[in-house]
């Protein structure tokens, strides 16, 4: 037994000799970064992402894609663990941008010591919608011959909510919200003032920088200039307009007047739309208060703080 139990203990002194000092290495400050874009379907999020793919090799950060069973936006308690232990102690992945179609998630419920940063990009309900709709059924020219959910359906936007559609339905509004919300039940109770609150106040006190989709260059911009450790030259890139940038669902159709003002009669549009429009209010404040405007062009406003009687005195 007690050479049982000294083989034991020196199994543990070689791991603690291999495992400890690695474990001890603190990544500087810098690299200890963690971004997660938790990106809502047909906001132009595969556009903006491949500029972080195009920019990672030169930048040194890592992009992770979080793929879940069937784009299932809610997490299991137990993939929630592991996700959040992933995120926050793997070392080798820092600097990281993570990206998917997942809800926020509060990392401070799980007791990390550090936060991730939160971005995202919103669109027009009605818009976001319409784009989802012929993305279903047409696909777009990012991968033109993969098999969409409903090609052959050749029923257009207008035709559906005319016929009272469940693919077109008010229901289907009811995305942006839920994202920004969480992974709360209240936040996928269609229609909740509740969860339309819960977004609001996590996109003003867990996102860093919320942008729109008709917006985007002006949110590249912005991120740039806070965070140019990740979107150095992201702005340029965007502008020189790379192929792998553009991404644009086939076969739209704009819906009428008159389908776009059926949609606008129901409560969940303006629930989802009073969120647009708190969203957007929000980024051309942050707009606002960073750039300038001179001769058609933004500029970004160089630091515009200083500090002043600072004691005691060196001598």
């Amino acid at each position: 037994e007690r050479a049982i139990a000294r083989h034991e203990v020196r199994e543990i002194e070689q791991r603690h000799t291999v495992d400890g000092p690695r474990q001890d290495v603190t990544l500087d400050e810098e690299d200890d970064v963690v971004i997660i874009y938790n990106r809502v379907p047909k906001t132009a999020s595969t556009s903006f992402t491949n500029i972080a793919y195009d920019l990672c090799a030169k930048n040194k950060y890592h992009v992770l894609h979080i793929n879940t069973t069937k784009n299932n936006p809610v997490m299991s308690l137990q993939d929630q663990v592991r996700f959040v232990k992933n995120v926050t102690s793997w070392r080798e992945m820092k600097p990281g941008f993570y990206h998917g179609h997942v809800s926020y998630l509060d990392f401070a419920k799980f007791g990390v010591k550090k936060k991730p940063i939160y971005i995202n990009v919103i669109r027009d309900p009605i818009e976001r919608l319409v784009s989802y709709y012929y993305f279903l059924r047409f696909g777009d020219d990012y991968r033109p011959g993969l098999r969409r959910r409903k090609q052959g359906d050749k029923k257009t936007f207008d035709e559906c909510v005319a016929a009272g559609g469940s693919d077109c339905a008010p229901e289907k509004l009811w995305l942006q919200i839920p994202f920004f919300c969480g992974h709360s039940s209240e936040c996928w109770n269609v229609g909740s003032r509740w969860a339309l609150e819960q977004a609001k106040y996590n996109l003003i006190n867990e996102y860093f920088l919320v942008g729109v989709t008709e917006e985007l260059e002006d949110f590249i911009m912005l991120l740039e200039a806070a965070l140019p450790r990740f979107f150095r030259g992201a702005t340029e890139l965007y502008r020189t307009g790379k192929k792998s940038h553009l991404r644009k669902t086939t076969e739209k159709k704009l819906p009428t007047k008159e389908t776009i003002a059926k949609l606008q009669q129901s409560e969940i549009w303006k629930m989802e739309n009073e969120f647009y429009e708190f969203a957007l209010e929000q980024f051309q404040f942050v707009r606002a208060h960073a750039v300038r405007e001179k001769d058609g062009e933004l500029y970004i406003l160089a630091q515009n703080f200083f500090y002043e009687k600072i004691y005691p005195k060196s001598s």
